[in-house]
């Protein structure tokens, strides 16, 4: 079941209904595409065919984002459950430990990537790593990166690129990379390695992380600016 946000689509789905899928993938299933969807990317498809069109053709879109959660209710819809990039990437991850599947790691700076590949391995100490590789690369390297994630026979792969630099490499080259599950992160490699903090358990619980990440990163008022607009858009389109 999904609910559609000013013409994007978002799955009405749990955490444990979007594992159970990424299983399926990994078991035989057609590869999934898992984007994390949030009210500033809603906004941004508006104005972007390309990533418009990118999510409507994913096989997971998840609600990665509270605003999404209020606007439903607003309207009357279904949407109850958040599901975070960053909590389903870490449970993706749990998961592949205790399953034997391949990960790989691309996106962040060298030292970003490398520090949140131990931290894996020390939360998950039988997690295989395939592979890891820093996101500076060229766009006409596209392809060569991808061929070096599909040589690590990966089965999940995790790009952290932010938006929307990894949205365009899954779009044009996920599928050269043969891995069974592709998911963008954002920044979840950096929250990972320790450089920028999550908001407390508490807040977090209660859909209030977007206050805490404003607390930290003030510049982010611009863009928190468009949850209103978003809010009141929504409910009156109504698609």
């Amino acid at each position: 079941m999904t609910e559609t946000f000013l013409d994007v689509p978002v799955d009405v789905i749990t955490t444990e209904a979007a594992l159970e899928a990424a299983s399926a993938a990994i078991s035989g299933g057609a590869p999934l595409l898992v984007v994390a969807v949030n009210p500033e990317k809603v906004i941004k498809a508006e104005h972007d065919p390309d990533l418009r069109s990118f999510i409507a053709q994913a096989g997971l879109r998840i609600p990665d984002g509270v605003g999404l959660i209020i606007a439903s209710r607003l309207r009357g819809g279904r949407l109850r459950e958040r599901v975070t990039g960053i909590d389903l990437f870490l449970a993706l991850c749990e998961r592949a430990a205790a399953h034997g599947w391949r990960i790989y790691l691309l996106g962040a700076r060298r030292e970003v990537v490398e520090d949140a590949a131990k931290e894996l391995q020390h939360r998950f100490p039988r997690i295989t790593i395939a592979g890891l590789r820093d996101g500076y690369f060229a766009p006409d390297e596209a392809q060569s990166v991808a061929d070096e994630v599909a040589a690590a026979r990966t089965d999940l792969l995790f790009v952290a690129l932010g938006s929307p630099l990894q949205e365009n490499f899954l779009r044009r080259s996920g599928e050269r990379t043969g891995a069974r599950v592709l998911m963008g992160v954002g920044g979840s490699f950096d929250v990972l390695a320790g450089r920028v903090p999550r908001a407390p358990q508490a807040m977090r619980s209660v859909g209030l992380e977007w206050l805490y990440r404003l607390y930290r990163e003030p510049w982010r008022i611009r863009r928190m600016a468009a949850l209103p607009v978003f809010l009141l858009r929504t409910v009156r389109h109504r698609s």
